[in-house]
């Protein structure tokens, strides 16, 4: 669930949305939501000095919280 609330965010950031993908993995550290985009789309997710991934993870952050599962997001 999480992973699809992170994709529908991402697809309305960037101008490939067919091209947005989200893989999930466990590490020892909790959840890893990796995003992967088209490679021109890659500076909208990032935005300007990081704002945009930071946002990102907050609001992955926010939404793991309940289920008391810690997640990182991360680009290619």
């Amino acid at each position: 669930m999480l992973s699809v609330a992170l994709e529908h965010v991402v697809k309305g950031i960037v101008d490939h949305p067919d091209e947005v993908r989200i893989s999930s993995s466990v590490s020892p550290r909790g959840e890893l939501l990796e995003v992967h985009v088209h490679p021109d789309d890659r500076g909208r997710v990032i935005g300007r000095g990081g704002r945009t991934a930071k946002s990102l993870r907050t609001v992955a952050g926010a939404l793991a919280a309940p289920a008391r599962v810690r997640v990182d997001v991360t680009d290619d």
